[in-house]
């Protein structure tokens, strides 16, 4: 048995398909049962609150909420015999360290102390870890990352840069983060570890833009902005509906290289990820 928690997440989308087709029975946590699905149980559970957990010992839990969810969850689960546990995190711990905004500080020191807490508690239970940071995440028009950018695209038909953005981005499709569960579940090579977890493209901003409006089927429109007219414009825009996730600090770090390998990834669990291709769906 498997229990995926958080399981209508934008990964938790393609990864159940995929653990339901290796034969395991998968229970998935989500705040709301969905529609019953092949090989899918679902149950209703707050993570943040008191719910009850699938009956029966359950030996391997990947969790794709919220990383701080994670450890109080596998000390749950360790009584009803959990031995493997499979969490993402995010490279957001060190990207946003250093922000000026302290919004983004906070997300990056809670991201650090979660995964300390998550490896304490896998270690007191003496389940065995694996834990996935992933890079910029899109996939569907679901996410909160490329998904904006082409809304504000689409709505504008163009996109203001702030400075050249000649800073590198890798962003990685949901479903190859899915893919990298499913291979990374039952490997001993990745017990204990934590693994970057890139896109297959490392591209500038700038580029990544111009991907974007290709996958949209538009030519690409690009205006250069100063950088402090370009933090108002941000500002005015959170007002708009969709847009709340926008901060100013998105705008200055369009210049930084935010790049990570997945060298180790590859070697112990064959990650592969695809180029990128923001008008693509499933491959």
């Amino acid at each position: 048995m498997v229990v995926v928690s958080g399981a209508t997440s934008l990964v938790g989308r393609y990864l159940l398909p995929r653990l339901a087709g290796t034969g395991l029975a998968v229970h998935a946590l989500s705040r709301r049962a969905t529609a019953p699905a092949a090989g899918v149980t679902w149950h209703a559970a707050d993570l943040s609150g008191e719910f009850g957990l699938p009956a029966g010992p359950t030996p391997r839990l990947v969790h794709v909420a919220p990383l701080w969810l994670a450890p109080p969850l596998v000390r749950r689960m360790s009584a009803q015999g959990l031995r493997r546990a499979v969490a993402f995190g995010s490279t957001s711990r060190f990207t946003k360290e250093r922000s000026a905004d302290a919004s983004e500080r906070d997300v990056a020191r809670a991201l650090a102390a979660a995964e300390d807490d998550f490896v304490r508690a896998c270690e007191a239970g003496r389940v065995s870890w694996t834990l996935f940071r992933p890079t910029l995440i899109y996939g569907d028009g679901l996410d909160h990352n490329v998904a904006v950018l082409s809304r504000l695209i689409g709505r504008f038909g163009f996109f203001p840069l702030p400075g050249r953005g000649e800073g590198l981005r890798q962003p990685v499709h949901a479903e190859d983060l899915a893919e990298a569960c499913v291979a990374a579940l039952e490997s001993p090579a990745t017990f204990g570890k934590a693994y970057d977890l890139p896109g297959g493209t490392t591209l500038t901003y700038r580029a990544m833009l111009e991907e974007i409006f290709r996958g949209l089927g538009k030519p690409p429109r690009i205006v250069r902005i100063p950088l402090p007219l370009m933090r108002i414009a941000i500002g005015l825009a959170r007002i708009l509906p969709g847009y709340a996730d926008l901060t100013p600090q998105m705008a200055d770090r369009t210049s930084e290289d935010l790049r990570f390998g997945h060298v180790e990834a590859t070697r112990d669990f064959g990650y592969s990820p695809r180029p990128f291709t923001p008008g693509a769906t499933r491959r």
